[in-house]
């Protein structure tokens, strides 16, 4: 009997280049082991309704981005730049998620698992289109379009009925801004995610200054001397006692905007997310400018 069969088996093995091949599916991927290494990728994967199985800086995520909180039961896998490698590799995920250009080099980061890039920025100066094709990519590798498509839809119905709201505002400039330490500001314009979502409420952004590719620029608190007749709303990122040295200094009681009352301290909202940060801006933003 066992001659037989092993006749039989090598003539099937004979005879397969002349049977029909059927393509094989590629198993699916374990959507509940995805590490992502930067905060952009994080904000699409709560987008989609995905808990990430490991996040790089959790502690300053909390700080600069908080808004998700990061559901309990998320792994720490180190910095953004300089995640725990060996860490990652013990915890065998399916895909890591990581901001192209930024962190370790993904030839690295391959050795552990199979890899997704995204960028903030894809040279036309609008992150928040950027955001929406990043979204939808991330959807179809995870098989998670119909999710993908749904999320977007409510970001518009969003921000549809924001500029409705914000109308009375249209032709008040905003200064978005964010004391980096007690001389220096960072603020935001041209191809920032900021302004991209202003320009779809309808609002003016008063910052006309230079920017990095980014979107973002870092001057001296004295440049906002410059600016007058403008709302101004700074993110806090757990910096009071810097804000408390600046607001007691001469230069910062002289500036126009502090002068005249339309000054307002808001929670953080992450100047380089994703579709996430995109709401909590509006909805921040929207706080601010009706309490005035």
């Amino acid at each position: 009997m066992p001659d037989l069969i092993r006749r039989r088996l090598m003539m099937a093995l004979a005879l397969s280049p002349l049977l029909p091949h059927f393509p094989l599916r590629a198993a699916p991927l374990d959507v509940q082991r995805i590490i992502a290494l930067e905060w952009l990728p994080t904000e699409l994967l709560l987008a989609l309704g995905i808990t990430p199985f490991g996040v790089a800086d959790m502690h300053n995520y909390t700080i600069w981005v908080g808004d998700p909180p990061l559901p309990a039961g998320v792994v720490d896998v180190g910095l953004r730049t300089e995640p725990n490698l060996e860490l990652m590799t013990q915890m065998q995920p399916s895909l890591i998620l990581c901001s192209n250009g930024y962190g370790p080099s993904q030839e690295k980061l391959a050795q552990i698992a199979p890899i997704m890039g995204f960028d903030l920025n894809s040279g036309d100066g609008k992150p928040f289109t950027t955001a929406r094709r990043s979204l939808r990519a991330l959807g179809k590798r995870l098989g998670l379009e119909a999710q993908a498509e749904q999320h977007l839809r409510f970001v518009d119905s969003q921000i549809d009925a924001a500029r409705q709201r914000l109308a009375p505002f249209a032709n008040r400039p905003v200064l978005l801004m964010s004391l980096l330490d007690s001389r220096h500001a960072i603020t935001f314009g041209k191809n920032s995610l900021f302004l991209e979502v202003m320009t779809l409420l309808g609002l003016k952004n008063a910052w006309q200054g230079e920017t990095n590719f980014w979107g973002s620029a870092v001057v001296g608190i004295e440049r906002l001397a410059a600016l007058n007749d403008v709302e101004v709303i700074c993110f806090d990122h757990d910096n009071e006692a810097d804000m408390q040295q600046v607001m007691r200094s001469a230069l910062w009681q002289s500036l126009p905007f502090i002068r005249a009352g339309r000054f307002q301290r808001v929670p953080a909202v992450w100047y380089y997310g994703a579709t996430l940060s995109a709401l909590h801006f509006v909805r921040v933003l929207e706080r601010a400018l009706e309490s005035h």
